[in-house]
């Protein structure tokens, strides 16, 4: 139940909107309650004298307590569903916003698809538990007690029905909200899977239909769709069975006052009048527990979502700025002193050990090594996407832990591994970079990058529109746009990580040439191949996370046998493939 208060605190902007609703729905059930009132009256007063004069008047009677509680109806139609939306778009905002504080490690802790889950699906059950449970959790009560009490006061002793059927149908609706309660969890867990499953297919499908797979991926999203299936037909199963408990114990309840209703009618101690609306309280009555017991069922199915939803909004954000933060980076000198790091607190590897790097501010410094050697690990540390485990990172003569983390990641540009556009416009996406670039500023970042070659060929040049997540353009196209977009911050700190990889060798020496008039800027080129480390001031080899030699291109090719193994095999792989475009040529 905690987890429901925490979610609904949410609910505040919108409380007055709630409180209206509640009121309407009081309101409307009290009209209701007078109607069999004046139905007695109709039966045995109205009807054996034949006064036709006080039937219509007994009867406007009903219609005016009729048109009321139906407006009373339509009114908190409005105020429930804006607050009932309203509420819903407050966790989603609470959510997203909470999600955009999380560094890199609380994300490790949520898979995507359960993210998407929890800020579509979850939201969407505790915003139609307020939209459909608000009326039954007020109009119920209210029923309940005016119900039982109006028909104490017709006859007490019929009204002993009461004390009967409600602990059976407590009993019954106990039983069934036990039994469902962990399956609405197991429910939506498979929800996420199937989330999970379509998000895969429809990023990757171009891959998919490359390899001829969709069978596979099909039979995949088969079983996580039954999975769904199952999870949702065994909930239901348990669910319904509500309704026909309630229905059951309705119709004996009926059958019963029927029968000892008439033998007081014969004695002459009920009125048929009294009996009729004795009837309508019963049904009034046992309506109000049926609204009752669903929505302890809503209540059930909301303690999952609540729960889903608290386990983000309560996520600390595992990296925060400290009271009182530097706010100015001095420079792009980075000093790594004794560094150590592990994704995981428990894991039983450091992915980094021992790092010891000293970067002047304003050097080339290339990083190299074998797949899995760290190095993106590495430059993560440096704009704080991660904290080390041991050890400090300097930024500019201050550990990175003392800055305010916008103003430490504004400065230090960063272009990931895999490159990522948005939709929209190219002049959108460069925009991240600096949003008062004007077309003269955007222009000689793309220059820079060589994305001039290509936009200056696209219809609408800056203003072209990109597709969703840049489809519209290859990777290398996209990997220049990526390099304008992070030139445009102007970072004391520039870190390239493998971002040229999908550029042709003619392209990346250009974008080198242009970075070196960069000369207060820090860069720092992680990549595969040794020609785009060649011309670097000093290139750091790192071998299973420890770095194994630090020098010049000419140092390590003397000395460096790792470093000689990669140049030799790489060089010798250039010249095999210029031999045979030559022989090609030749023999054309």
């Amino acid at each position: 139940m905690n987890d429901l208060k925490k979610v609904f605190a949410y609910g505040k902007p919108y409380k007055r909107d709630f409180i209206l609703a509640a009121v309407l729905i009081f309101i409307e059930s009290l009209f209701e309650m007078v109607i069999p009132v004046l139905m007695t009256d109709i039966v045995d007063i109205g009807v054996p004298s034949h006064d036709i004069n006080y039937l219509i008047l007994q009867g406007g009677k009903m219609a005016i307590c009729a048109i009321l509680s139906l407006i009373s109806g339509l009114m908190y139609a409005k105020f429930a569903a804006r607050a009932a939306y309203g509420f819903g778009a407050e966790l989603r905002l609470a959510q997203y916003e909470r999600m955009q504080d999380f560094a890199f490690s609380n994300l490790d802790h949520f898979s995507t698809p359960s993210l998407v889950t929890r800020m579509t699906t979850d939201v969407t059950v505790m915003q139609n538990a307020v939209n459909a449970g608000l009326r039954p959790l007020v109009r119920g009560p209210v029923m309940l007690v005016l119900g039982v009490g109006l028909a104490f006061i017709l006859n007490k002793k019929l009204a002993v029905v009461f004390i009967i059927t409600t602990p059976i149908l407590g009993g019954i609706l106990a039983l069934i909200v036990h039994k469902v309660s962990p399956l609405y969890n197991r429910q939506q867990t498979a929800v996420d899977h199937v989330n999970g499953q379509v998000q895969e297919s429809l990023t990757g499908i171009r891959a998919i239909k490359a390899f001829v797979r969709g069978e596979y991926k099909t039979e995949e999203f088969k079983e996580v769709n039954l999975e769904l299936t199952d999870a949702s037909r065994t909930t239901f199963k348990y669910a319904v069975l509500n309704l026909p408990a309630f229905q059951a114990l309705l119709y004996t309840t009926v059958v019963l006052i029927m029968w000892n209703g008439g033998r007081y009618i014969l004695i002459g101690s009920m009125s048929v009048g009294e009996l009729t609306a004795f009837l309508s309280y019963v049904m009034q009555v046992l309506n109000s527990m049926m609204m009752i017991s669903n929505v302890f069922l809503m209540l059930t199915r909301s303690l999952a979502s609540a729960k889903r939803i608290s386990e983000i909004l309560e996520e600390k954000p595992a990296l925060e700025s400290p009271s009182h933060p530097v706010s100015e980076i001095q420079n792009g000198e980075i000093i790594f002193k004794n560094v150590s790091f592990k994704y995981h607190k428990d894991a039983s590897k450091f992915a980094l050990s021992h790092v010891n790097l000293h970067i002047r501010a304003g050097e080339t410094v290339g990083i190299i090594g074998g797949t899995g050697s760290a190095k993106s690990t590495l430059v993560q540390l440096i704009p704080r996407l991660y904290d080390a485990t041991e050890g400090t990172v300097l930024v500019g003569g201050h550990d990175v832990k003392e800055y305010d983390l916008s103003a430490l990641r504004d400065a230090v540009g960063i272009v990931l591994q895999k490159n990522l556009l948005f939709s929209g416009t190219v002049r959108e996406n460069l925009l991240w970079g600096n949003a008062r670039a004007d077309d003269a500023v955007l222009w000689d970042a793309c220059k820079k990058a060589c994305a001039d070659e290509f936009l200056s060929r696209m219809k609408g040049g800056l203003d072209a529109d990109l597709g969703q997540g840049g489809v519209n353009i290859s990777g290398g196209q996209k990997q220049r746009l990526c390099i304008a977009r992070t030139l445009l911050k102007n970072p004391k700190v520039l870190i390239f990580d493998d971002s040229t990889s999908a550029v042709d060798t003619a392209t990346e020496g250009k974008i080198r040439s242009a970075l070196k008039s960069l000369t207060e800027v820090t860069k720092i080129i992680i990549a595969q191949r040794v020609t785009s480390v060649m011309t670097a001031d000093k290139i750091v080899i790192l071998e299973d996370g420890q770095i194994h030699a630090v020098g010049t291109h000419k140092e390590l090719l003397a000395s460096d046998p790792i470093y000689q193994e990669i140049y030799e095999s790489q060089m010798k792989s250039q010249k095999e493939v210029s031999a045979v475009q030559e022989g090609g040529v030749l023999h054309g």
